[in-house]
């Protein structure tokens, strides 16, 4: 990649990454017999939704916003699972859905009046099981907001109801799927024996150099066996699409000589551009830094956040102003959780083609902050 034809700063996604993650999830969607979907919230580089659609089974939404963005760009139906819906959207939601799961009893209540032939409805249960150690991504935990838990259900799936959904990974391996569906099968094969499709939803990182497909394709196989009433079965990973395929290209813009190390000014920000970094936290992986290099340094922020820095990263040369930082793996999730806290501008976003030529697909400004307030 030449960096010198992108500006800076940009989220950049490498084409022949991304179909080389498509290629190995249709090879595991197409030898388990299940559908592989994208999950918009941690993918939603639209400009590629129709080379997306080419591999895979179609895309999940959890708002309406994302469910239209669906609906527009990949031209297929989403499938719909909010947390709670909003009233005044959900006519439009059920037009653009294939499928759409309610969080709770009380919203498949007070939207049952509602349910159309031409639907499938689901409901997201807790499996009781996650090996997720951070808090704030663990969907699954005894006291999640998000599911049913076991003892609010019966052993008879309501009416109209015909999928169950559960979602408990966050860049897992298919053995804790695997744990995680003895689990969901412990506490409702009943309601299983029942419904016609099941969501086990995202976390799911396929992509990733230490993943074995060939387990994951094992387990869901079996799966299909034990229970040849299941029609469909869905998965919907988000960071297996996106993982590994692009960059965040930054550049120093200042070299601050306070404290034990010096700070390298960035034209990005962790709080605004990287926001996982911050929250998980992690430290990501930055391309020209080497664990036994010279010079140490700080990489700073562009914001007026104290914290808006990560650890310190070592060069094999002394940094100076003008030169390029390249942030890995910065295409799924990181994109999607921008701000313009501060005013900060956003990265623009681009594209570094098969053919090695680089595309601009997006830029921003002034009214793109401006219009996000009042």
């Amino acid at each position: 990649m030449n960096y010198n034809q992108i500006p800076s700063p940009s989220y950049v996604l490498e084409e022949d990454k991304l179909i080389k993650n498509l290629s190995l999830l249709k090879r595991v969607q197409d030898e388990s017999d299940v559908h592989i979907i994208c999950a918009l919230k941690g993918f939603s580089f639209h400009n590629v939704f129709p080379l997306v659609k080419q591999y895979l089974h179609g895309a999940t939404a959890s708002s309406f916003h994302e469910a239209k963005l669906v609906f527009e760009e990949m031209k297929v139906k989403a499938h719909t699972y909010c947390p709670v819906y909003v009233p005044n959207e959900f006519d439009e939601i059920q037009d653009i859905s294939s499928h759409i799961t309610f969080n709770s009893l009380t919203q498949y209540e007070l939207y049952k009046s509602k349910m159309r032939n031409d639907i499938s409805y689901g409901l997201r249960v807790n499996p009781g099981y996650s090996e997720i150690e951070t808090d704030l991504y663990n969907p699954a935990s005894p006291n999640s907001r998000l599911g049913i838990p076991r003892n609010l259900l019966t052993d008879t799936l309501p009416d109209g109801i015909d999928g169950i959904h559960f979602h408990a990974l966050c860049e897992n391996t298919s053995y804790t799927l695997e744990r995680v569906l003895e689990s969901f099968i412990n506490l409702y094969h009943p309601l299983i024996l029942q419904a016609k499709w099941l969501n086990f939803g995202g976390g799911h990182l396929i992509t990733r150099k230490d993943y074995e497909p060939e387990h994951l394709i094992k387990i869901l196989k079996a799966f299909k066996a034990k229970y040849p009433n299941i029609e469909e079965i869905i998965l919907e990973p988000g960071s297996a699409i996106g993982w590994q395929t692009g960059v965040l290209v930054s550049t120093v813009l200042d070299i601050v000589p306070n404290g034990d190390f010096p700070t390298a000014m960035l034209d990005v920000s962790f709080t605004c551009h990287m926001p996982d970094c911050l929250e998980m936290p992690y430290k990501p992986a930055v391309l020209s830094a080497t664990e036994n290099g010279k010079h140490e340094y700080n990489l700073g922020g562009m914001s007026c956040l104290a914290g808006d820095f990560m650890g310190t990263w070592k060069f094999e040369n002394e940094l100076k102003i003008g030169d390029k930082i390249i942030f890995d793996d910065m295409i799924h999730y990181t994109m999607v959780k921008t701000s313009t806290f501060n005013g900060i501008n956003l990265p623009s976003i681009g594209i570094w083609k098969t053919d090695d030529t680089f595309e601009l697909v997006q830029s921003y400004g002034y009214e793109d902050y401006k219009k996000r307030l009042s």
